[in-house]
């Protein structure tokens, strides 16, 4: 990739990222409520989306060597670690870790 290239691609992804920031200020500003279908759209997706991950990061266990173990337990973990500090960001990392080191120093 030459020089070129690679600042119209920086600047492509960069105007991509602004944009899909800024859409929703400019299309829904505060000033105006936004339709009902949009706000239940924020409410559903951050559910869907969780769902969405664990069902894809689970899709492949059963024909792993430790047949699901290290899996099952980092989730069984975070579950522990969100009923206790109910802080999705804090019991993500945390399983995150643990799951990183069953796989590599356990399992």
């Amino acid at each position: 990739m030459t020089v070129m290239q690679s600042i119209i691609t920086i600047l492509a992804v960069a105007l991509g990222t602004m944009l899909t920031r800024f859409l929703p200020f400019v299309v829904f500003p505060d000033s105006k409520n936004p339709p009902q279908f949009i706000t239940y759209l924020g409410t559903v997706f951050p559910y869907a989306v969780i769902g969405l991950l664990v069902a894809y990061s689970l899709k492949d266990f059963v024909g792993t060597g430790s047949h699901g173990i290290p899996e099952i337990l980092a989730i069984l973990f975070i579950t522990a670690v969100h009923r206790w500090k109910k802080n999705m960001l804090l019991s993500i990392s945390a399983g995150t870790v643990l799951y990183m080191f069953f796989v590599q120093a356990v399992f």
